[in-house]
């Protein structure tokens, strides 16, 4: 079962580092989340497995 994951929410990546901040949802399609770093500007994001992720 995935974990919800509504946009605006914050999450971790399997196994990523405890010095890098959780990344915030920007949606969720298809198996896939789009997420971004708030220090990536508005337009930068980054498209991963929904199973990668965890709830912040």
């Amino acid at each position: 079962m995935l974990e919800l994951l509504p946009p605006g929410s914050f999450a971790k990546l399997a196994n990523q580092p405890n010095d890098l901040p959780p990344f915030q949802v920007i949606d969720c399609k298809g198996g896939r989340c789009r997420v971004r770093q708030q220090a990536w500007g508005r337009y930068v994001h980054w498209e991963v497995e929904h199973n990668r992720l965890k709830s912040a």
